[in-house]
């Protein structure tokens, strides 16, 4: 599965789109430097319903949008 289809599917599951769970995490102060990527797949997951692969799929996009190539 390529990473568009995975954040394809989380819009699907959640209603969120990618942009929406870049607002949200920064919101919470989970782009903030040191951030660990266990407080955000917990959270992705409590609140969101999100699988593992998932939550880890939105913490990739979190990373690329915090720190750019």
């Amino acid at each position: 599965m390529t990473f568009q289809a995975y954040l394809d599917n989380i819009q699907k599951q959640t209603g969120l789109a990618p942009d929406d769970f870049v607002r949200l995490a920064t919101e919470k102060g989970f782009t903030a430097s040191g951030t660990k990527a266990t407080q955000i797949t917990d959270w992705l997951k409590a609140d969101y319903g999100l699988g593992h692969g998932h939550a880890m799929a939105i913490v990739k996009l979190l990373k690329d949008q915090v720190e750019p190539k």
